[in-house]
């Protein structure tokens, strides 16, 4: 009988119907990035705001007084009086009632200048001239709860780390396409409401769940699409990543044109709902089938494979090599329970880890300081464009582990040089910021392509996302790390992240090449890797192997 891999190869390793799916499912990941950034536009900070004396609303309609009158009767005398308060988080600690006049109300208070009349700090009751331009407007997200924010973002990713383990685990037992759908659909229903949500408890309850869902679809389009392809036709996994950078260029462009965070919200997750249409043209991973000891189903896709690609399989392909390997329930002790796997899962995890914690660092640093909040959104993400091409040109011809480990020091670098340049050249130190940037922006994607290359079919889903759940606890700790670091010197946190994509570079050397070899069916196959370690960009796995799928 025929391994999985011959069958592949007869009837198309990436042609027309594998480029059509990867097309589909590559949509994914304009989607996964908006939500990823989305904060940034969905917490812009307001404009202009103001703490709203009690009984200030009641004698401004009685008044007749605009938001603009308003605020010079009742803020600018005290900005005036007090250079150090704009009377956003704190106001005047008095209550205005219907004897106070409309021309001067302060004149009730006598002779008394503003600057002597008792403040208090708010609470609640802020006025917003454009009130529902942004979370932080909408649910009050200023001033002592402007932490909420960060607590948003942080729900966010917490979600994300769920899905990686909650719904990765579920594609290894029930399907890919199938918790595919159901995470499309989870993010479009928790989406809207999120979108319309009545209070920020609610928001932070479906953001959660729509960051699990989310990281549901990306990581599950992202197994479907590498394997169904051939062994050299994987570099499909970086090409899908251009797709989450343009997610990235679009979203300030969607931004743009929407009025009210609701509106921004709503665009980046509606098109989830389109996604359903994929059952009819997105297939079950053939490969997952015959791991559940479903091999006419496979089979059967095969075909239909092969007949897209204006191919036919031999009419002795009846049958396909179905592993012999114990199908069960992946779980966290498979990815450690041998050596080869142990020594895999514990440096990808490590890997993911480091590097979304100094990619979102470096964003962070070279984020948005004023300017065009738009463009410079937009610009940043053009950076990362040459990151995937860079890779496709180099992966084929010299393999994985050598990018892979030289992206991380070259950003270790960048990061120290950039720490101790001088201040007076400020063109330099972004330039070699941006250039740390975009190489581990290299490693980011590179991991993606390493981590599904290295585990067996069995556990490549439950291992993908296990391992990149650290990217999600990295993005977490980054926030946190950059500024406490940065209170004590403004460059600690450049030296920590050098540290960090150094030690990483470095062990990756430690990992197998996988170029030029078929996805590992079994935790056998996995093994067997070590005995290629150095060589197994040159040598195949021996063929009397029965443990293809």
């Amino acid at each position: 009988m025929p391994s999985f891999d011959e069958v592949l190869k007869e009837a198309g390793e990436f042609g027309r119907f594998q480029k059509r799916v990867f097309f589909l499912l590559s949509q994914t990941g304009i989607t996964f990035s908006s939500l990823f950034a989305s904060v940034v536009f969905l917490g812009r900070a307001p404009e202009n705001f103001w703490c709203r004396i009690p009984g200030a609303a009641e004698l401004s309609k009685r008044c007749g007084w605009t938001l603009e009158e308003e605020r010079n009767f009742t803020i600018l005398p005290l900005h005036v009086e007090n250079k150090s308060s704009n009377g956003e988080c704190e106001r005047l600690d008095v209550a205005w009632d219907t004897s106070i006049s409309c021309a001067s109300p302060l004149a009730y208070y006598g002779n008394r200048s503003t600057g002597n009349l008792p403040l208090t700090t708010c609470h609640d009751n802020w006025v917003y001239e454009q009130p529902h331009s942004s979370v932080v407007s909408e649910y009050d997200l200023v001033c002592g709860n402007a932490w909420m924010l960060d607590l948003s973002q942080a729900i966010l990713n917490l979600g994300f780390l769920t899905g990686a383990f909650t719904l990765g685990y579920a594609a290894d037992r029930y399907g890919r396409i199938l918790i595919y759908l159901l995470s499309c659909l989870g993010v479009g229903l928790c989406g809207i409401i999120v979108a319309f949500a009545p209070n920020f408890t609610v928001f932070l309850i479906f953001r959660f769940l729509q960051g699990m869902f989310g990281k549901g679809t990306w990581m599950t389009c992202y197994v479907i699409v590498t394997e169904i392809v051939g062994s050299d036709q994987r570099i499909v996994g970086i090409v899908i990543q251009i797709f989450f950078t343009l997610g990235i260029i679009i979203l300030p462009g969607i931004a743009y044109l929407s009025p009210t965070w609701q509106a921004i919200q709503l665009a980046i997750s509606l098109p989830n709902f389109l996604f359903l249409l994929y059952y009819w043209v997105v297939p079950e991973s053939p490969r997952w089938l015959l791991t559940r000891k479903k091999g006419k189903k496979a089979l059967k896709i095969m075909h239909n494979i092969a007949k897209h690609n204006g191919r036919f399989l031999s009419p002795h392909y009846s049958e396909i090599t179905i592993s012999n390997e114990e199908v069960s329930n992946p779980s966290f002790l498979d990815l450690v329970r041998t050596p080869q796997m142990r020594r895999c899962t514990l440096i990808l995890m490590y890997a993911w880890f480091a590097s979304a914690l100094i990619y979102q660092g470096l964003v962070m640093r070279l984020g948005i300081v004023g300017g065009n909040l738009y463009l410079d959104f937009f610009i940043s993400g053009v950076v990362e464009l040459p990151a995937a091409f860079l890779i496709i040109v180099t992966i084929d011809r010299v393999g994985r582990r050598l990018p892979f480990a030289l992206s991380n020091i070259v950003a270790g670098i960048a990061c120290l040089i950039t720490a101790f340049l001088p201040e007076d050249i400020p063109w330099l130190k972004t330039t070699v910021a941006t250039l740390g940037r975009l190489s581990i922006t290299i490693a980011f994607e590179v991991v993606y392509l390493v981590n599904s290359e290295l585990y067996p079919t069995t556990l490549r889903n439950f291992g993908v996302s296990l391992c990149s759940s650290l990217c999600d606890l990295g993005g977490v700790i980054a926030p946190f790390l950059l500024f406490r670091l940065a209170a004590i010197w403004l460059e600690l946190p450049l030296i920590i992240f050098s540290i960090l994509a150094v030690v990483c570079g470095l062990l990756v050397l430690l990992l197998p090449e996988t170029k030029g070899i078929p996805l590992p069916e079994t935790v056998e196959d996995v093994e067997q890797l070590s005995s290629h370690f150095g060589k197994c960009g040159k040598k195949q796995r021996h063929q009397d192997t029965n443990s293809y799928i």
